[in-house]
């Protein structure tokens, strides 16, 4: 296994464990396979594992898990502070209590604030007294290093990362999210702050493996260097020493194995000018089913309405590319779960976006189309309680 160190010098796998997709019987928690998976991981060179205070059963099995093993002090146990339930102080240490019963420790080695919109849902922690807590819980051990996770554009990303003395952050970042999401240029900025930088979704939810176009899995198979769409995958991420580590939401034994196996043979820089043009080739073939030719470059931001314009094309894309639920869970994070909106249906057609536009797009047309099929009756739902999800 290969390890790579965080802000204070420990040594982390760079095979992460997500404990989100555990295999389920009769819809629970397998939890003899769940075991063997986490203790399989363990023994290859796994030690730090991510969990979350709302995925259901996460935290309790993982709990149960390393205590019968007696291992809870060979790994970094990461879970998350879910700060839109928060209502008060009394509330917080309720919260947090309840975690720590559940993982059966005296401790959280890596505390996230859960899917920080924008800066305004960390504005909100704070006059709750975010600031002075985490420093008490830091003080007491209970919490030893403090980040956030995002989902949304670079920019927004990059305010997030100036706006408090964190210890990491996580960011969805894969090959084909390059340019969107907080990117290339969001991972970059928050290494150059000194930040370690977690990913998750390195295989968007296995669909860069399980929903390829045969264009793309002819590219792989025609490629000299044989490897599976996942390895190289992950790969691409590891190549980065900007990446500390990667989180896979494995729930079979052979996918402990593969990734094991990956995440200990894979250098840095490994991903050279011929790997890189072969998947960038996969990236075209995948965006040939995609609706707006946008590479995410954030040129046509900000918006004087703020619409988050390159997030609006990659949930329009994505619907294309991985079907309506994807597309709309992304739409939603991007634009509605904020406290101002920065939806399609904003746009007033001013045209400023199109004259910085390196790609030559009609942004203008492409968000009214994307507006009438993103916007549904069930996003508008979502709209209108999103202020109130945001606040409460």
């Amino acid at each position: 296994m290969n390890y790579r160190t965080d802000k204070y010098g420990n040594k982390l796998s760079i095979l992460g464990f997500g404990c989100m997709r555990f295999q389920t019987k009769m819809g629970k928690i397998d939890i003899t396979e769940a075991e063997r998976e986490i203790m399989a991981a363990i023994e290859g060179g796994v030690n730090y594992f991510d969990t979350a205070y709302i995925y259901p059963g996460s935290e309790a099995l993982l709990g149960e898990v390393l205590e019968r093993n007696n291992v809870r002090d060979k790994v970094y146990i990461a879970t998350k502070l879910p700060h839109y339930l928060i209502k008060n102080r009394e509330t917080l240490d309720k919260l947090f209590a309840e975690e720590l019963r559940r993982l059966r420790t005296d401790h959280v080695d890596y505390y996230f604030m859960h899917m920080l919109t924008d800066i305004s849902a960390w504005r909100r922690m704070c006059d709750l007294g975010i600031e002075q807590w985490i420093e008490e819980k830091k003080a007491s051990g209970e919490i030893r290093q403090v980040g956030f996770s995002y989902h949304g554009n670079t920019d927004m990303f990059c305010t997030l990362v100036d706006a408090y003395d964190w210890d990491f952050c996580m960011i969805q970042y894969n090959y084909m999210d390059e340019h969107s999401q907080a990117g290339r240029r969001g991972l970059h900025y928050a290494n150059r702050k000194g930040l370690p930088v977690m990913i998750m979704e390195p295989l968007r939810g296995g669909k860069l493996v399980s929903r390829l176009p045969e264009e793309a899995k002819r590219i792989f198979s025609d490629f000299p260097v044989k490897r599976t769409p996942a390895q190289w995958a992950f790969r691409w991420l590891w190549s980065q020493p900007e990446v500390t580590v990667v989180l896979s939401g494995m729930n079979t034994m052979e996918m402990v194995q593969d990734n094991i196996e990956t995440a200990s043979t894979v250098e840095i820089g490994e991903i050279g000018e011929q790997e890189d043009i072969m998947l960038k080739e996969v990236v075209r073939a995948i965006n040939s089913k995609m609706k707006v030719g946008c590479t995410g470059c954030g040129y046509c931001v900000p918006c004087p309405r703020k619409v988050d314009i390159p997030g609006t094309f990659a949930a329009y894309n994505r619907k294309y590319a991985e079907g309506w639920f994807p597309a709309m869970k992304e739409y939603v994070m991007c634009t509605a779960l904020r406290k101002d909106s920065t939806a399609a249906s904003n746009c007033i057609g001013c045209g400023l976006c199109e004259k910085h536009c390196p790609q030559g797009i009609d942004i203008r047309n492409q968000l009214r189309n994307a507006q009438k099929e993103l916007e549904t009756p069930v996003y508008k739902i979502v709209r209108k309680v999103a202020p109130l999800f945001v606040k409460f």
